[in-house]
């Protein structure tokens, strides 16, 4: 797939693509649009911090619970909550059990942002089940 010029398909059910999903933190991108990434990934665990210099970041929970920890505060979401993480804020997804999360990024955004950790998977990485 080539950045910026191909879509995954238009179709699919959210429920069958996060069941697709067999690692934690591992996104996967569903879906294209206007230059942004749609990206499902389960929560469970501890992710490093880390931020994204020029990207915001929008956050839905789709099942289940996980905790954006600030430097300074924690957020606590819960199934249909939704949050926005503003470019260069140092944050850190935190969940004790496991939740479904979508999330939406410019489709040039490291998903570890500025920290290169075991959670980095490359966007072709992302995007390997759209390929076959």
């Amino acid at each position: 797939m080539s950045r910026g010029r191909e879509a995954p398909p238009a179709m699919s059910n959210v429920t069958d693509e996060f069941n697709a999903i067999t690692e934690h933190f591992s996104p996967r991108v569903i879906a294209m649009a206007n230059g942004q990434y749609f990206k499902l990934a389960k929560f469970k665990g501890e992710f490093p911090f880390h931020a994204h210099a020029d990207e915001d970041e929008f956050f839905l929970v789709h099942r289940g619970e996980f905790t954006m920890c600030y430097r300074d505060r924690e957020v606590v979401l819960k199934t249909g909550d939704f949050h926005v993480v503003p470019r260069g804020v140092e944050h850190r997804p935190r969940a004790t059990e496991e939740a479904w999360v979508m999330f939406v990024e410019p489709a040039a955004t490291k998903h570890t942002g500025d920290a290169e950790t075991e959670f980095t998977k490359s966007i072709e990485q992302q995007t390997a089940h759209l390929q076959t």
